[in-house]
């Protein structure tokens, strides 16, 4: 049984094939719905980055998550943001964001981010974040 609910939790969150008899329809049916709410948790995380994309915030999402299990709405909305900035498309809000995370707190990808304990500069788009003091400043490039 344990291992028919790891195939059937799989199928739902982490783009595993369905488990032989359940009915495609209504496994698809939930695999969105738990999409959705995912993304919106995300987008509790990261609103800049959500209202940043606007409407195109629920499909830029799902399909970047398709297939990949849940590290937490904080990180997923972080790995969301750094890929669509090595892409070039992170919108500018998104940007502010991002820069503003990573002045303030360590990030590898891979363990739990950790606060920043020493000044730092982070870039992200046209955005530049400066940490000092535990207190973070954004600095908007000149216009030309």
């Amino acid at each position: 049984m344990a291992t028919r609910q790891a195939e059937l939790v799989a199928a739902l969150v982490a783009g595993g094939p369905l488990p032989s008899g359940f009915a495609p329809a209504p496994v698809d049916a939930a695999r969105r719905a738990l999409l959705r709410k995912r993304g919106g948790e995300v987008a509790r995380h990261w609103p800049l980055l959500a209202a940043g994309l606007g409407a195109a915030w629920p499909a830029a999402f799902t399909d970047w998550v398709a297939g990949r299990p849940t590290k937490g709405s904080l990180r997923d909305g972080w790995d969301l943001a750094r890929e669509l900035r090595a892409r070039g498309t992170l919108p500018p809000l998104g940007a502010e964001e991002l820069a503003t995370r990573e002045a303030t707190t360590r990030y590898d990808g891979r363990h739990a981010p950790r606060p920043r304990r020493l000044p730092a500069v982070a870039r992200a788009g046209g955005a530049v974040a400066v940490q000092l003091a535990g207190r973070v400043r954004q600095l908007r490039p000149a216009r030309r």
